[in-house]
């Protein structure tokens, strides 16, 4: 049940992330059946954001103009630092 989950969180993290940073809102995903509570690890910010990753994509939950949206990133080699 939690491989089938951060396998399908990966996928949609993926198909939504076509340029490799990239913001959607959050009901898009959950809608989808992405559940944020399912990660493989994380990656913290010096500003101390935290992103959590499922495999090789990862997700911040921001919220603009009081919307709530997931900035998708691609993990890059810098992070491993």
């Amino acid at each position: 049940m939690v491989d089938k989950q951060l396998k399908k969180n990966r996928r949609l993290l993926k198909k939504y992330n076509k340029s490799g940073y990239t913001t959607v809102r959050s009901n898009e995903l959950l809608n989808d059946g992405f559940n944020p509570k399912y990660f493989t690890h994380y990656w913290k910010t010096k500003k101390g954001e935290l992103y959590l990753f499922c495999y090789d994509f990862g997700y911040l939950s921001i919220n603009i103009n009081r919307v709530q949206k997931y900035l998708i990133v691609q993990w890059q080699d810098y992070m491993n630092n």
